[in-house]
Formats: C-alpha cells, sequence, structure tokens
C-alpha cells in the first residue's frame, strides 16, 4: 500500500473517531434558564463532552436566529456546563428555543420575556426550598414538581406554562450535599427540567450547598451584588417587583458588606417608583415556630431592615425563607410586612413534637406539610396588590392534592379601619385591679370584605404611651400544634394581668384588617384600680 493512501486512511480513522466522540455527547443536565430582564435571558446545559455552545431561537417554532456562548469545565472531567446569553429580545414576548452541542440537540421549548413595570402586566411566582433529598421518600421533589406545581397551573390556568408562570424563587437547600457532583443533576436538575426549561429559576444557598463551586457554576445570577462576594448576594427586577437574595450562612451572615450592601439596595429602591413590592429570600428563619435551633440572629436583621423601608415607603416586602421543613406564615406586628416559610419541597417534614417549638405572636399559620407558596402580582399601578397562596402537598400522615391551605392580600394603598370605640372602662370608673377586662365598639373596615383580622391593646400609667405596661397583639387566627388557638375570640375584648391597685390607668385600642391595614388608635380611656 502506498504511502500517500496509508496516511489518508490513517486521517479518515481519526475523524472518524473523532465524530464518533462527538456525536456520542450526551445531556447531563437538560436546559434551563437563568437572569431574565425584558431584552435578555441566559440559557444553560451541561454535556458529557464538546465545547460548542449554540442556541437556536425565534419568535416561532421555526427558529431561525443563533447565539453563542462559552463552555467551562465543572467536574474535572470532559463534561461542560454551556452558558449562553441570547440579547435583542422584545418584553414580554414569548419565544422559543433549542440547544446545539455538536450533533447534540435538545427538544424546542419556549420561554417569555419579562415586563417593565409601566406595562402594568400581572404575573405569578412560586417559592419554595429544602428539597434535598429524603432517603425515606426520594421522589417527592419530582412529585412536588409534577403533580404539584405543574398539575396545579394546568387546573388553575391552562394553556403555555411561561404564560402562567414568571419564575422559581429558592431560598436554599436544592441538594441534601452541594460537594457531590451526582447530586445536582440527579436530585436537583432531573426532577425540575419540565419546569425550569421555561421559567427561569434564582436560588440563593443554603446550608446544604456548603458553598461549593458546583452551585457557582451551575447557576449564573445577577452579578449586582458586592464585587468581592458576587452572586451571594444580588437583586432583579420583575415588573413592579424588586427581588433580592441573600446568604444567610455562617461566614457571609456576618460580613458587614452584606448589610451594608442591602441598606444601599433598599435606600435606591424608596426613590425608584417603578417598585411597589421588596421580596427577599434568604435560608434561615428568624423564628421558627416548628424548629428553634434553626433560627439565625442574622435574619432579624434583615426583618429591621425590610420592616423600616416599608415603614418609609408604604412598599409592602415579603421575607422568604427556609430551613425549618414546614410551612409558616406571619406578619409584622406595625408594618405590611410578610414573614413566610416556604418549605418542604422534598426535605423530611420537622413534625410537630419532634424538635423544640414556640408559639410565636408573629405566626398565624404553621404547618407540617409539603408544598410550595404561589404569588399572585396585579401590575395595575393605581392600586398594586398581591395575593400569596399557600399550595399544600400535605404529609406522609395526611396527604392533600394541591390543597390552598392559607391565603392572604396584600394593597399597597391604604384604606384604614375606622378607629374602634372603647365601651368601658371609661372616665375613671373604679375597678377591681385583679379582674380588669377592656372592651371596644364592632369593627368597621372601608375596604371590600374587609373584617377583624388583629387588635392591638394597651395600658399605660401615663397619657403619652411612651413606656406601655401592658402591650398585647393578637390576631384572629393562630394556627399551632394542629389547632386554632384563636378560636371564638372576636378580638373586641381583653382581659388583662393583675395591675397595682389604688392607681389611675389609661388605655386604648386599635383594629386591623385582614390586608394589614391598622386603624388609629381609639380616644384613649381611663380608669382606677380598688385596693380590693
Amino acid at each position: 500500500m502506498n504511502i500517500k493512501k496509508l496516511s489518508g486512511i490513517v486521517s479518515l480513522f481519526f475523524i472518524t473517531i473523532g465524530y464518533a466522540q462527538k456525536s456520542d455527547s450526551k445531556f447531563v443536565v437538560q436546559p434551563y434558564l437563568q437572569n431574565a430582564s425584558p431584552s435578555a435571558i441566559t440559557i444553560m446545559w451541561e454535556t458529557s463532552s464538546g465545547e460548542e455552545s449554540t442556541v437556536e431561537w425565534g419568535k416561532t417554532q421555526k427558529l431561525g436566529k443563533k447565539s453563542s456562548g462559552s463552555a467551562f469545565d465543572i467536574n474535572f472531567s470532559e463534561s461542560r456546563v454551556h452558558e449562553v446569553t441570547l440579547e435583542g429580545l422584545e418584553r414580554f414576548t414569548v419565544y422559543y428555543y433549542r440547544v446545539k452541542t455538536g450533533n447534540l440537540r435538545s427538544d424546542i421549548y419556549q420561554f417569555k420575556t419579562p415586563p417593565f413595570a409601566e406595562d402594568e402586566e400581572s404575573f405569578n411566582m412560586i417559592a419554595m426550598s429544602d428539597m434535598q433529598i429524603d432517603s425515606q421518600h426520594p421522589e417527592k421533589f419530582g412529585e412536588i414538581l409534577q403533580q404539584g406545581i405543574l398539575s396545579y397551573l394546568e387546573k388553575e390556568f391552562g394553556g403555555a406554562l411561561p404564560d402562567n408562570l414568571a419564575l422559581v424563587m429558592i431560598p436554599g437547600d436544592l441538594v441534601s450535599s452541594g460537594s457531590n457532583y451526582d447530586h445536582w443533576n440527579g436530585h436537583f436538575f432531573k426532577p425540575s427540567h419540565p419546569l425550569f426549561s421555561q421559567v427561569p429559576v434564582y436560588p440563593v444557598l443554603g446550608n446544604h450547598e456548603r458553598n461549593t463551586q458546583f452551585y457557582f457554576k451551575y447557576f449564573s445570577l445577577p452579578k449586582n451584588g458586592t464585587p468581592a462576594y458576587a452572586e451571594h448576594w444580588w437583586y432583579k427586577d420583575y415588573g413592579n417587583t424588586r427581588i433580592i437574595g441573600l446568604d444567610s450562612n455562617d461566614g457571609y451572615r456576618d460580613l458587614r458588606q452584606q448589610l451594608e450592601w442591602l441598606k444601599d439596595v433598599l435606600a435606591k429602591t424608596e426613590k425608584d417608583p417603578k417598585i411597589d413590592f421588596v421580596f427577599a429570600q434568604l435560608h434561615h428563619p428568624y423564628k421558627s415556630e416548628l424548629w428553634i435551633p434553626g433560627e439565625e440572629d442574622f435574619t432579624g436583621k434583615l426583618v429591621d431592615l425590610l420592616e423600616d423601608f416599608t415603614n418609609k415607603t408604604n412598599k409592602p416586602s415579603i421575607h422568604f425563607f427556609g430551613h425549618t421543613h414546614g410551612y409558616s406564615r406571619g406578619q409584622s406586628k406595625d408594618h405590611k410586612h410578610l414573614w413566610v416559610n416556604v418549605a418542604s419541597a422534598g426535605g423530611a417534614i420537622d413534625n410537630w413534637g419532634e424538635f423544640e417549638g414556640k408559639d410565636y405572636d408573629e405566626f398565624t399559620v404553621t404547618q407540617d406539610e409539603y408544598g410550595f407558596v404561589m404569588v399572585e402580582v396585579s401590575g395595575d399601578r393605581s392600586n398594586p396588590k398581591f395575593t400569596l397562596k399557600r399550595i399544600s402537598r400535605g404529609n406522609n400522615i395526611n396527604p392533600k392534592n394541591n390543597e390552598i391551605t392559607d391565603s392572604i392580600t396584600i394593597w399597597k394603598n391604604n384604606s384604614i379601619p375606622d378607629a374602634p370605640i372603647p365601651i368601658e372602662p371609661v372616665k375613671n370608673q373604679e375597678i377591681k385591679f385583679n379582674n380588669i377586662v377592656l372592651k371596644a365598639g364592632h369593627f368597621k373596615g372601608n375596604m371590600a370584605d374587609a373584617f377583624h383580622a388583629a387588635s392591638n391593646w394597651q395600658i399605660s400609667s401615663t397619657k403619652d404611651f411612651s413606656k406601655p405596661i401592658y402591650d398585647s397583639w393578637k390576631q384572629f387566627e393562630n394556627w399551632y400544634y394542629m389547632e386554632n388557638r384563636q378560636k371564638n375570640d372576636d378580638l373586641s375584648d381583653e382581659k388583662t394581668a393583675n395591675l397595682e391597685p389604688n392607681k389611675t390607668y389609661y388605655w386604648r385600642v386599635r383594629y386591623r384588617d385582614q390586608y394589614l391595614n391598622w386603624s388609629d388608635w381609639s380616644t384613649i380611656s381611663s380608669f382606677k384600680t380598688l385596693s380590693k
């Protein structure tokens, strides 16, 4: 055989081998969406080999356009994570796409770009957390995705998924061990593919992620946090809502830079007329009714900042969290700020009585159940509102099929109830110091269907109430340990603790509706305590 012919055969052999290697490339992680804006979106995926990172896209399934990006190592192997950003998109528009690496092509998926606030478009988002695998029920996260989220959206809205859901927030614990490479696809990406291939996902770090580089390579989050801590904290706007991601984990929650950054973001948001609501997410709770050992003071600092922000701006806020494996919803006493634990989306439930707990005043509902939270945001800028719903899957003893077990609507604009009228005691009425019952008149709200949702009673030894000696805040429901501890309390009277004899006291009360609007304080009344 001549040398030239042999050389040709050898070349063909290596070309064929190379082609076979490319064609043998497989998806390790199917395409998923990141960091959407009205004009751009990032698409990521992982293949077993191959450097090409191409997305074919367009407004129809014919596609027609192409964008390229980069590929990078994830696990010191031939496997590559691909990242491509599509730019020049039109706002609030449906697009179709598929990804390509060599001869490997995905199915065609679709997504919808976000609107601007001035478009006044309404949208839905989901918050869920703690889907790390439970060895006793390893398919639970997949069940919550398929029979939970996707089935619920199909039943409620029908039509295309991106038309019904704008984004998903995850406040931590996506996997049981962030340093285990196999957990990311096997436990998180594989079951969630039908959702995140069409709807962008925005996570923050939980303790189970272990600050691993896998997390930072798999997610392309906004890079607007403190430069030295990119993607540990960030913010993203969708319509009239600002979403803030924070890192409450050891080694980061004590960093001065994070709270200083947050103060700066909130200060800018105060002056931004396009933002009506602020939704923050972080992993650890400040207070936890099911699991006190999981509490962190850092989250209390966040709550203080958000309460102060809402007080200054009249822009309602939420902090979403997880860590405790169950649902809780509460609200700040003096502000339109919600406290919402959105777990568990797969992690083993923290059952009632299993750990040390506490009945906190802020929380009205706590459930040891699986599920997710849906937030429906209205784009009407004249009177913005959002409605939060808990969609429950129950627990292993009492399963539920997407039952709405809690709901609350918050309006940005205030329409306060009438101030309550004191009934007794009044006009220095003399009463026994150890048998004092305060009574006030009926609730009268000024919004459609408003009802009496909370009362705040105060007693003071001075007329200025600068230092009340008694301050009681009760809400219309308090579901703790599977019972409503506020059952049959109409909130119009209050039995107090013992006071001192032979003394003059002053008292007042205010009422709150279910939309978190407080009335003004009632007129101040007085009474005198007897010696016996």
